[in-house]
């Protein structure tokens, strides 16, 4: 445990794994706010060119798969490498997957295979560096505290206010510099990512001693503060075998048939799966863990859930902005991707209210349990889609531009039910996991929201099937506003078993 306090009574090191992750978000958030306008871009721009719909399906793929590569990291971490050691991975090799997007959008539309082969080598090591990184630094965070101090949903939400400063930069700084007159490129914003990545990299290891014994490998026994050189040079080999393993993985992928490859692809899935299932029941020991877990099994449903419709905001959000908002403020015209920020300004914001409310509420024994949080943001979430339906529903089909408050209003909602949910459910897994396999659950954790993901990007699909077999139009905002609502009653109506089952944590 590290005991060192700060000015707000948390451990320092909260704060340098706070601007840690800051930074990677910066990376992540700044290359996600270009991803679908780079692909879409025309080629002479340094874009690929593509339709709407492909670039939504690779858009999907990859917010997807970025939350299922923390599986794989949380276990190498709890059972080999510690959590340092594959931040300091996950921050390595995510730096060097930007630096080949912004490659790809160097390279001419004329040689659009060497284009493609180096775009998807990039998002593959994007997606492999992401799952190093992100289940440890929040696992990290739950190190700092035991799991009855009161003060780590206060600490998450710190954290998570960290996180949302990078996002909010991000897109700023990587969308200013893809549509400004001075660079107007999209390389510039894929190299700012790699530099915010680099930063983070760097914050991290020089303030490394604020952690103490947290996060070394686990073969140390809590007797290590420092990584010896040969963890170094383990570092360094892992990040080589990762670029290795996607470059082979692009090149030869495309030698493959197409059946092949799905077949590698689900059996790998299933793999996992099997391998994270005996994991959880190999290490989970006794009536109370195992009721323990069984929450988390259940709150990982509502999870998906949520973020199924919070994700629309990177999505159908994004192209509503495009073409459906009066964006022209005099003879200037806010860039699309700016609006991705709002919700990330919102969070920097809101957070410290509703880490003061949880507080506050718990001093006068009104402080909801984890699973009436996840509730009450659930039905904030379903709140923000009427007004995107009515919204919606103003243009006309498109016909019509609306006001950016509109939107700007259903980012605001969301993200409050976005606080209810999101920092109490990375508190919430380090609290009940077992302990052998808090990072493995972490992963488990992401992996819901990687589904969420996925489940976003076929929403309109799934509306539009309804709608055909109802023979009748399902507008996309509606159903998922009476989906999720729909979901909320039912987790209200469970959260009395859920709270008995959590065994006497809050």
């Amino acid at each position: 445990m590290v005991k060192e306090k700060t000015f707000l009574g948390h451990p320092k090191a909260l704060f340098t794994l706070s601007a840690t992750e800051m930074w990677e978000r910066f990376n992540y958030y700044g290359m996600r706010a270009l991803l679908i306008v780079f692909l879409t871009g025309n080629l002479a721009s340094g874009g690929f060119g593509m339709d709407t719909d492909s670039a939504l399906i690779i858009y999907g793929i990859f917010t997807s798969l970025v939350y299922i590569t923390p599986i794989l990291g949380g276990i190498l971490a709890d059972k080999f490498l510690g959590q340092r050691k594959t931040i300091y991975i996950g921050a390595l090799t995510m730096a060097i997957g930007q630096v080949l997007l912004a490659y790809s959008a160097i390279v001419s539309g004329h040689n659009i295979g060497l284009k493609e082969n180096v775009f998807y080598m990039g998002l593959g090591i994007l997606i492999f560096g992401n799952g190093f990184f992100k289940p440890n630094i929040s696992t990290l965070v739950g190190e700092l505290y035991d799991a009855n101090d009161q003060r780590r949903d206060g600490a998450f939400t710190i954290f998570y206010m960290g996180i949302n400063v990078g996002a909010m930069l991000g897109p700023f700084v990587t969308g200013w510099l893809v549509e400004n007159d001075l660079f107007g490129k999209w390389q510039y914003g894929f190299f700012a990512a790699a530099l915010g990545m680099i930063i983070g990299f760097l914050w991290f290891y020089l303030s490394r001693s604020e952690l103490g014994t947290a996060g070394m490998p686990p073969k140390y026994k809590g007797q290590k503060s420092k990584l010896t050189a040969k963890d170094n040079i383990d570092v360094l080999v892992y990040v080589v075998a990762i670029v290795v393993m996607v470059v082979g993985g692009v090149l030869l992928g495309k030698l493959v048939p197409a059946t092949t490859r799905n077949v590698f692809v689900y059996g790998v899935l299933i793999l996992g799966a099997l391998y994270l299932l005996q994991d959880i029941i190999r290490n989970t020991k006794g009536k109370t863990e195992w009721s323990r877990v069984g929450v988390i099994l259940v709150l990982v449903v509502f999870n998906i859930v949520f973020w199924s419709g919070y994700e629309q905001a990177g999505g159908l959000f994004n192209l509503f902005a495009r073409d459906n908002l009066d964006r022209t403020i005099g003879g200037w015209t806010i860039p699309t991707a700016w609006f991705q920020m709002v919700s990330a300004i919102s969070i920097v914001v809101f957070a410290p209210v509703f880490s003061v409310l949880w507080v506050r509420l718990d001093a006068v024994k009104l402080n909801p349990n984890t699973p009436l949080k996840f509730a009450w943001g659930i039905v904030l979430l379903s709140l923000g889609f009427v007004v995107m339906a009515y919204a919606n529903d103003l243009t006309q089909k498109g016909s019509v531009l609306i006001n950016p408050m509109w939107l700007i209003t259903v980012f605001v909602i969301h993200t409050w039910g976005e606080l209810c949910l999101s920092p109490i459910g990375l508190s919430m897994i380090t609290k009940l996991s077992p302990v052998k396999i808090v990072s493995t659950m972490m992963g488990v954790w992401m992996g819901s929201i990687a589904a969420g993901n996925l489940f976003a990007s076929q929403m309109k699909a799934i509306s539009h099937s309804i709608g055909a077999s109802l023979g009748r139009e399902v507008p996309v905002f509606w159903f998922i506003a009476i989906e999720t609502a729909f979901a909320a009653v039912i987790l209200f109506l469970i959260s009395p078993w859920l709270k008995k089952m959590m065994k006497g944590l809050k």
